[in-house]
């Protein structure tokens, strides 16, 4: 996207990670929508490249030096960019040596947290509608049945909140069903 007028004003021109490229992009700092000049950073093709490649380590030594920048967005997008290169000790204690907000420490963090995945006994990934088989027999609380071993149960729905944790229909009854029981098939 082509820098707005203000944010070419207040990087003077230049990339606001690097500081040696003229900046060309006005980049989003998720998960803000961009509605505003402090939801964005400028950036060269340089640096835009990198992060849209998600190379953090190209762009680390640049970030230790522009976390220090008073500008929220820049800050938040500087602590992301060092704990994905780096992990979360050095990008806490980079933000603690420049005194960022809390605030601003949980925008940056916000795009590294990554969803759950739910994996079956063997490690492979479920997704929601596929079709999975007990691995072993299972008393089905709340019931008077057992769910014998080699069950299939089809048109799984993941829980969204425990990764651990399934949906499925055995004899017409929805339960939950522990993913470290089912092998997908």
């Amino acid at each position: 996207m082509a820098i707005s007028k203000e944010l070419n004003e207040r990087c003077q021109g230049n990339c606001e990670i690097c500081s040696s490229a003229p900046a060309v992009n006005e980049y989003i700092v998720s998960p803000k929508k961009g509605t505003s000049i402090n939801d964005n950073v400028a950036l060269c093709t340089g640096c835009n490249a990198a992060l849209d490649a998600s190379d953090y380590n190209a762009l680390k030594g640049f970030a230790e030096g522009s976390i220090w920048n008073p500008v929220a967005p820049l800050q938040a997008l500087s602590y992301r960019i060092i704990q994905g290169a780096a992990g979360e000790d050095e990008a806490v204690a980079a933000a603690s040596s420049a005194g960022l907000d809390e605030e601003v420490i949980q925008w940056g963090a916000s795009a590294l947290i990554q969803a759950p995945v739910h994996k079956d006994a063997f490690g492979n990934v479920l997704e929601n509608g596929d079709n999975v088989v007990l691995t072993q027999a299972l008393d089905v609380k709340g019931t008077n049945f057992t769910a014998s071993k080699g069950t299939v149960v089809k048109k799984i729905k993941l829980v969204s909140d425990n990764h651990e944790h399934i949906e499925g229909k055995i004899n017409e009854q929805s339960i939950v069903i522990l993913t470290k029981f089912v092998k997908k098939s």
